[in-house]
């Protein structure tokens, strides 16, 4: 029987964050100071991206708001101050104060990224999603991450699922023996998972998939669904094929730590209070995001492939045996994340 995690250990998170500067909050200088800090964030993509209006800008606005405006947040899109692939590495060195991405740009920069980003296969939503990140103290997977943000110069203050991420395709798929031999455009962790369907992934930059679509030379794209219409996917692709090798994918927001410790413990405990406000709001307006991207497909003439529960269940099995070693393999802290992710699975009843 499925553990219900909606709603799990509600407030618990926003506590452990904050307990610290509880004990200061009896100070007379705890609260909002005379100075105003500005801050320039430049994510990995730009504002045609659906993770900037879903995702970073209700951050944004939700951080303006509970610091009372005494933190202010510029956005800037990919290129403005360095490549998209650059951002995470800026803004750890200080380059640029925020960033937001997929996985530190697949896991390249930080490795437990991949486990804020979403295993393949693993949580079915965004409530599971929560749960074993923050919601259930025996998890806090989170954990994990924030210490090796840290530990590169970076604090992990925002995180939103942008739903499943999915294949498109012009192929159908009824099973995943269909991928074998097919090529797919996949990046880090969307490659492992291809690669252990029998495919081929390609590795393209984002605006190259269209036309590679379109000539035949790949058939088909990894991508989150609720940005398939923002890349007029659905004039070249004919399948979404669900819940895709992600059901719920993630992005993160992470601030440079020397700027992160320059505010006072208001401005911090603040924001910590707006991460999982933030987290539920911005994943419900990705929700909707998906729902019109998929109208968006079926209007245009494609189809949405819903996958079987039992072949979901056998590609989750073929997931969790080849593509999880992999991501476990890259540190310590995947390692240890992955078993809690394998342990969290079995006792809400996806794996027995």
């Amino acid at each position: 029987m499925k553990k219900i995690t909606n709603g799990l250990v509600a407030g618990l998170f926003a506590v452990s964050l904050v307990a610290p500067g509880l004990a200061l909050a009896k100070g007379a200088d705890y609260g909002p100071p005379k100075k105003v800090t500005k801050w320039v964030f430049q994510p990995c993509f730009d504002s045609s991206d659906a993770g900037w209006g879903s995702g970073l800008v209700p951050w944004v606005k939700a951080v303006e708001e509970a610091t009372k405006g005494t933190v202010k947040i510029k956005l800037e899109p990919a290129g403005a101050i360095t490549s998209g692939s650059e951002a995470f590495a800026a803004t750890a060195a200080g380059m640029v104060d925020g960033y937001a991405g997929w996985a530190t740009v697949y896991g390249g920069d930080m490795p437990e990224g991949f486990l804020a980003f979403g295993m393949a296969m693993g949580a079915n939503n965004y409530r599971d999603a929560w749960a074993a990140m923050w919601g259930d103290p025996k998890y806090r997977i989170g954990d994990i991450i924030q210490k090796a943000a840290n530990d590169r110069n970076l604090q992990w203050v925002g995180w939103t699922s942008q739903g499943p991420n999915a294949a498109f395709t012009t192929y159908p798929v009824a099973k995943m023996e269909d991928f074998q031999g097919k090529k797919m455009r996949a990046g880090g962790p969307q490659a492992l998972f291809h690669q252990a369907m029998g495919g081929s992934p390609v590795s393209l930059n984002a605006g190259d998939i269209y036309t590679a679509i379109k000539l035949g030379t790949i058939d088909g794209t990894y991508w989150d669904t609720g940005g398939i219409d923002d890349m007029a996917f659905q004039e070249v692709i004919k399948y979404a094929v669900m819940p895709g090798w992600c059901p719920s994918q993630h992005q993160e927001i992470y601030v440079n730590l020397d700027q992160w410790n320059a505010l006072n413990q208001w401005q911090r405990d603040q924001i910590n209070e707006i991460f999982e406000s933030t987290y539920f709001e911005t994943s419900r307006l990705h929700a909707q995001g998906v729902t019109h991207a998929l109208q968006v497909l079926t209007e245009a003439g494609g189809e949405v492939i819903h996958l079987p529960e039992e072949e979901v269940k056998r590609i989750r099995q073929v997931s969790i045996e080849k593509v999880w070693p992999q991501v476990a393999a890259k540190s310590e802290g995947n390692k240890k994340g992955v078993e809690l992710w394998t342990e969290f699975l079995k006792d809400i009843g996806e794996l027995e």
